[in-house]
């Protein structure tokens, strides 16, 4: 990693950026137009305030959190970033060592640049999802689908927020390309005409019965990835989805949308009772996942900060990153006083300029 160990994620950030390659480093970090949303995901956590209450009488707290089933250390979820290997060789085979190590979660990117069989051999014991895109010909992401329960992946994340590719100006400018030759998970799907990034077969048309079909007809939870609207989170529902990820495709699709932890409350409260509903988008402290666990969230996902980490140092980097947002959801929950995720809620937090 370096000479001294990273204080912060952002220490971990600039170690990150002096390692990449300069291209790769503006795929990763950029967000859509303007990325008014980009900031604002990050920006907002800064309108919430956590309570700090005293003399609880805590020795000590629990983390522990359970998703879809899985028993995880923390509330953390790494969440689907594509193309791993091309931040460092560990990959995501080094990202799952990573969070089986710290009692993560991790979902897998269809864009992975190593196999859900490749994932499943490096970490036997790691609680693993799979990330899907649906493709004009529904044959491949049946055949991705498929891969991954054989490998004893057990939760779908539908991405949900990308009918079309948003207008990402960081890449435009450094004339990112979709690179071909990287993409394990997905090359049997050449002959079907996977080829360069501007014309991903990604179908526009997936609707709500498309994702009714697929969670009749596969053994697992699926989870709705990328909803913002309320209305949208209880159709998920009600159409089968077992999960919500609060997310705006990490501020990469429509700008100017609103930043996920202002859209968490409302999701929460509508469809909390009925399915899990997890967040992504500016996480970047322990103190960050507190305040998303207050205002609803059964866990977070996590995607640029650990591979910050990944990039600044492999799989050590990215073990590191993960451990210091757990060690300070730790802090955080002894001095709200708290004894576990369980404890926190609504009362916990409040919202600068309201009672």
């Amino acid at each position: 990693m370096a000479a001294h160990p990273p204080i912060t994620l952002t220490d971990v950030e600039e170690l990150a950026s002096q390692r990449l390659d300069p291209h790769w480093r503006e795929y990763f970090a950029g967000g859509s137009g303007a990325e008014r949303t980009l900031y604002e995901n990050v920006a907002a956590f800064g309108r919430f305030r956590l309570r700090q209450r005293v003399l609880c009488g805590i020795e000590s707290v629990s983390t522990a959190a359970t998703v879809l089933g899985h028993e995880l250390a923390a509330p953390i979820v790494v969440a689907p970033v594509a193309y791993m290997r091309r931040a460092h060789p560990d990959g995501e085979e080094g990202m799952a060592r990573a969070a089986t190590a710290v009692g993560a979660g991790m979902c897998l990117s269809t864009f992975a640049t190593a196999s859900a069989d490749d994932v499943a051999g490096a970490a036997p014991d790691l609680a693993r999802f799979l990330q899907v895109y649906v493709y004009r010909d529904r044959g491949v992401t049946d055949e991705v689908v498929a891969m991954a329960l054989d490998a004893g992946f057990t939760g779908l994340f539908l991405t949900v927020d990308l009918p079309v590719v948003g207008p990402r100006d960081r890449e435009r400018r450094v004339n990112w390309v979709f690179p071909e030759d990287d993409l394990p998970m997905v090359v049997f799907a050449r002959d079907r005409g996977l080829s360069e990034h501007g014309s991903v077969p990604v179908d526009p048309t997936i609707d709500w019965a498309y994702l009714e079909r697929l969670c009749a007809t596969v053994p697992v939870p699926v989870v709705a990835k990328g909803v913002l609207d309320v209305e949208d989170a209880r159709l998920a529902v009600e159409h089968g989805a077992r999960g919500i990820v609060v997310s705006n495709h990490g501020a990469r699709q429509l700008d100017a949308v609103s930043s996920t932890i202002e859209a968490l409350p409302a999701i929460a409260e509508a469809v909390g009772d009925r399915a899990e509903v997890l967040i992504d988008g500016g996480i970047r402290r322990g103190t960050d996942i507190a305040t998303a666990l207050a205002l609803g969230a059964r866990a977070v996902l996590v995607g640029r900060a650990p591979l910050w980490g990944l990039a600044a140092g492999g799989e050590d980097g990215a073990r590191t990153v993960l451990e210091l947002l757990h060690e300070e959801l730790d802090v955080a929950l002894h001095l709200m006083g708290c004894r576990s995720v369980a404890d926190v809620g609504f009362e916990n937090v409040t919202k600068v300029g309201l009672a």
